[in-house]
């Protein structure tokens, strides 16, 4: 109740704003006009809102595989820890407005751009938080593994990968929240469709209800994918979720 209570008071905030005339509606669209753009242009919006999410999905699919696949290379492998950490760490460094119009030239006007900005946001939460996880493990369970004879990689198998699924869960879950922000700006660079390609197109125009409600259908498809990942993650790792509760409590 609390998120929502708190939410209800912003909204009226906005509002009450709006319509006191404080700030011109041509700039800020009341949420009672956000929400009347929502149902009329519903039709469009949920056309633009379905290509969006496909390349939030299959970009962030991506940026999991991929993450977690270093991830465990650079745990096993210290000289390729110490060679791949820096372009890893760089890679987020890369300034993706900037990046994004070379990327669309390379690739075309296709998919493939899209995945790989989307990919590029999310790689590096993926593969810091694994690798932190990765490295987390007790000790002591290391030595008992190799007091039984399990090599290298069957320890990762048995016992570190295990231990990691829920710092590689955070990392999953933190790329989700900032997928959308990648496929933006990927069809900012280069589209005909999708929410960002809407915003491009609404804002010059002064569409400002149309505008602020793919920005709304944005937020949403950021928070349900989190909420989603969360409810995946209590499913497969319902321990996690009881001693981070205990933790917290």
């Amino acid at each position: 109740m609390a998120p929502a209570l708190v939410a209800l008071a912003l909204l009226g905030a906005w509002e009450a704003v709006v319509r006191l005339g404080w700030v011109d509606e041509l700039l800020l669209a009341a949420p009672t006009q956000v929400g009347q753009a929502l149902w009329e242009d519903r039709a469009l919006l949920a056309a633009d809102l379905g290509v969006t999410a496909m390349e939030v999905l299959l970009g962030l699919a991506l940026a999991t595989v991929l993450g977690l696949a270093l991830a465990a290379l650079m745990h096993v492998a210290a000289p390729l820890r110490r060679a791949l950490g820096p372009l890893v760490i760089g890679s987020q460094a890369v300034p993706v407005p900037v990046i994004a119009p070379l990327l669309v030239l390379l690739l075309g006007f296709g998919l493939g751009p899209k995945l790989l900005l989307v990919a590029l946001v999310c790689f590096f939460p993926v593969t810091i938080n694994t690798l932190d996880g990765l490295a987390d493990v007790d000790p002591e369970q290391r030595k008992l593994m190799r007091s039984l004879g399990a090599g290298r990689w069957r320890t990762l198998r048995l016992l570190e990968a295990p231990a990691a699924l829920p710092a590689a869960f955070t990392g999953v879950r933190v790329a989700a929240a900032v997928a959308v922000i990648g496929a933006v700006f990927a069809e900012w660079a280069g589209a005909s469709e999708g929410l960002g390609h809407l915003l491009l197109v609404a804002t010059p125009a002064l569409e400002t209800p149309r505008a602020f409600a793919a920005v709304a259908l944005l937020c949403a498809l950021a928070v349900s994918l989190y909420a989603a990942l969360t409810l995946l993650e209590r499913r497969v790792l319902p321990w996690a979720h009881r001693s981070r509760a205990r933790s917290l409590a």
